[in-house]
């Protein structure tokens, strides 16, 4: 069931009112309050002209959200910045990925100067209106603009208090890696992270759920160590939190994927009671410098060629790679499992390669230490 929209009379003769002035695309924030089916319209506003901006007709993202945090600042308990619109006679499914991301990023900024956590009760839709001056046709959807990296922490909080053993042993924090070892000599250690099942338990709560993600499989973490006397605190430290990290990427990744592609289903047949494997995207390293050990990487779904990789590298990084400068070695194409999935409930499932469990879960093996001439070490992680 979709969530309702009581709208104060003011409001659409003020969208009206814009409708007639407009000379380009205007944006501006919708305010009011939310309850648990429906939300209370009670105040439109425009983002205010920029003085010194280029941007023509472009959408400037940085600036309509900087005006909802201003704006958000001014509202008294109750009130709040429902979501965004804009006017512009582009058809609306054009400008679908442009408005989603625009409600996120408020969305987020705001929530960044909030003092208090989230209550279990809160209302975590927003809304994007998309109106036609010329037709006035108008545009509602709502997006749930909760972090989907929720569901990945209590993950992260076994891989965080894992215990990290290095040649074997659990080393003390303060025990330098490098200690006893000739300088400018690579030295090459085996590093396992052992973790255990949670025992912390969420209480069952039933609740409306459009679907879920399953994740599983396996990846390759890497991290980098200084030479100056490193300790094994800071190895264990950087080595969890790149496993961590490149997880939440990539089902971030995923997900945006996801949303977009429901959006412009809307409308068809398709049956929303199916169950669907999907590829996490693979990690791929390119080297800082050629012949050097420092790498950067970059995510490649399965749909993608190499080409793709070097040119976010060349845009991003401003790198100039070949492709046979890309470390594609470390992590194959995720394949998707075939299974009887009729008898199973209807989720989103995400399939890459399963991994062993036992008592103690590995998650991360064969680590290499390097001592470089140029006095940085570099720390390998990989995944079996």
């Amino acid at each position: 069931m979709g969530r309702g929209y009581i709208v104060e009379d003011a409001v659409e003769g003020y969208l009206s009112k814009l409708c007639e002035q407009q000379a380009g695309p205007v944006t501006g924030l919708l305010i009011g309050q939310s309850s648990a089916q429906r939300d209370f319209v009670v105040m439109a506003t425009r983002t205010p002209q920029r003085e010194e901006s280029a941007a023509g007709n472009s959408l400037d993202k940085d600036w309509v959200t900087e005006h909802a945090r201003q704006v958000s600042r001014m509202l008294p308990g109750g009130l709040s910045v429902l979501g965004v619109f804009i006017i512009t006679d582009t058809d609306a499914k054009d400008t679908l990925t442009t408005l989603r991301q625009l409600v996120f990023a408020v969305e987020n900024l705001i929530s960044s100067e909030h003092l208090w956590n989230p209550a279990d009760d809160d209302v975590t839709d927003c809304v994007t209106l998309h109106v036609n001056p010329k037709t006035r046709k108008t545009v509602c959807r709502t997006f749930d603009v909760k972090d989907p990296k929720e569901g990945l922490k209590v993950w992260a909080h076994q891989i965080q208090s894992g215990v990290c053993l290095i040649d074997g042993k659990k080393l003390p924090e303060d025990t330098e890696l490098t200690a006893g070892q000739k300088r400018n000599v690579r030295q090459t250690y085996t590093a396992q992270l052992l973790i255990t099942p949670d025992e912390q338990r969420c209480t069952d709560v039933v609740q409306p759920c459009g679907g879920s993600v399953s994740v599983r499989g396996a990846i390759h973490s890497r991290a980098y160590l200084h030479s100056n006397k490193p300790k094994a605190r800071l190895a264990e430290k950087l080595l969890k939190r790149d496993v961590v990290s490149t997880v939440a990427t990539r089902v971030q990744m995923l997900l945006e994927e996801l949303l977009i592609s429901e959006e412009e289903s809307k409308g068809s047949s398709k049956d929303k009671q199916q169950t669907e494997q999907l590829c996490l995207p693979r990690r791929i390293f390119c080297p800082v410098k050629v012949s050097g050990p420092v790498c950067v990487c970059d995510y490649q779904f399965s749909d993608e060629g190499q080409s793709e990789v070097t040119d976010r590298l060349k845009e991003m990084l401003d790198i100039d790679a070949a492709e046979e400068d890309l470390d594609t070695r470390q992590e194959t194409s995720a394949e998707i499992i075939e299974r009887d999935v009729a008898a199973e409930p209807a989720v989103e499932t995400v399939e890459v390669v399963e991994t062993k469990r036992n008592n103690y879960i590995g998650v991360a093996m064969a680590t290499a230490v390097a001592l470089l001439a140029t006095a940085a070490s570099m720390l390998y992680l990989n995944d079996v």
